[in-house]
């Protein structure tokens, strides 16, 4: 084999991994363990969502022995966690898929890696929730009672010699899919919407305790939907508990979700009413429509016109880059203006009004805009 090389067998695991996974997962680095063979890479370090936060284990493949399973390390904070010798009984003795699954492994099926690891997720999902429910805190052991017919609730204890103790859960949030109510969708995975809820623990009686630090937290493509920073979470009354409190938070996101998805419609609105004044688009984003990009005209100066606009158009208006066609700078790259945010706008217009508005403004800033390219192509 060449030099850098990753087994046939191996890759072909990995490429499966990344395709069918749940989660989006990233491979942190890679390298080998091999001292006979040191160009073949058997060994890496793969990166797993976990409430909101990542776990990272090394998966540890032998060159020398293609066919064998993999060993699998865990971080040093996981030190407890030992899901190869758990046992779950059944009569008089005991069955153990993931043993099962590392005595019969087949290096040919590509699918086995993928299978060994989503259980052995689950694994750290039980030993996490465990560890929780073994805190001696009266509050936690509360809301832990009143959130438990949830599904998909994540969560985890931290501590260290440096910082106290707190538990984290990962509540999800709008059970509704989102990717289905976009058509076109390029989401592969789910995106999903998460409230994170932070608990300090507290080994003592509190009459009053402390409201929990709450966020909200989205998948990340879900931004090109709708911005998460902009949404304001619902006052903590003192004396309430999660079981109170997400309902009203849910139903608020979810009308949120709902317009967002109808924003994309007046987005693609207003990027047809700009081919009444510049022509048809030279392009445009088909799926979220947050930009456009048409060509427009001084005499014989020509130059194109970006439109971006974010997820609150139209109270937000769009913003402005100009692009001359006939000037360049001395790395050969198109002159372009700084953003233009300051024109005529009202988000209560017409389509068809912002469009000539704007068109309007154009004709006097392009002015402006050509006066620059001409400064800027001297220096």
């Amino acid at each position: 084999m060449s030099s850098d090389t990753v087994p046939p067998l191996i890759a072909a695991q990995i490429n499966y991994l990344r395709n069918h996974f749940p989660l989006p997962l990233m491979i942190e680095n890679m390298w080998s363990g091999s001292r006979h063979y040191p160009g073949i890479i058997d060994r890496f370090t793969l990166v797993i969502p976990y409430c909101l936060e990542f776990v990272k284990w090394d998966i540890m493949y032998d060159a020398e022995s293609p066919f064998s399973a993999p060993d699998i390390m865990f971080g040093p904070e996981d030190e407890n966690f030992h899901p190869f010798t758990s046992k779950v009984d059944e009569g008089e003795g005991y069955h153990d898929s993931l043993q099962n699954s590392l005595r019969d492994w087949n290096s040919k099926d590509p699918s086995r890696l993928t299978s060994l690891l989503q259980e052995l997720r689950d694994r750290y999902a039980s030993y996490q929730r465990k560890r929780v429910e073994g805190v001696e805190d009266e509050r936690l052991k509360f809301e832990l009672c009143t959130m438990l017919s949830r599904e998909g609730i994540e969560m985890h204890l931290s501590s260290g010699v440096e910082k106290p103790e707190d538990v984290k859960f990962a509540v999800p949030l709008v059970d509704i899919n989102i990717n289905k109510m976009i058509p076109g969708c390029p989401w592969r995975h789910p995106q999903k919407i998460f409230l994170q809820v932070l608990y300090p623990v507290v080994r003592k009686y509190a009459s009053t305790p402390a409201a929990p630090r709450l966020k909200l937290v989205s998948t990340s493509e879900l931004k090109a939907l709708l911005s998460i920073e902009d949404i304001k979470l619902p006052s903590w009354i003192d004396g309430m508990c999660m079981a109170e409190y997400l309902p009203h938070l849910e139903e608020s996101l979810e009308k949120q979700v709902l317009e967002a998805v109808s924003l994309i419609n007046v987005r693609r609105g207003f990027i047809e009413a700009l081919g009444s004044f510049f022509g048809r688009p030279l392009e445009a984003d088909p799926v979220f429509c947050r930009t456009a990009t048409v060509i427009a005209a001084s005499g014989v100066f020509t130059f194109l016109v970006h439109f971006l606009m974010s997820t609150q158009f139209p109270k937000k208006q769009p913003s402005l880059v100009l692009q001359s066609s006939q000037h360049f700078n001395s790395q050969g790259a198109p002159i372009k203006s700084q953003l233009i945010t300051d024109y005529p706008w009202s988000p209560r217009w017409e389509p068809l009004q912002m469009a000539e508005r704007i068109f309007e403004f154009l004709a006097d800033e392009a002015l402006s805009f050509k006066r620059y390219c001409n400064e800027a192509q001297l220096q």
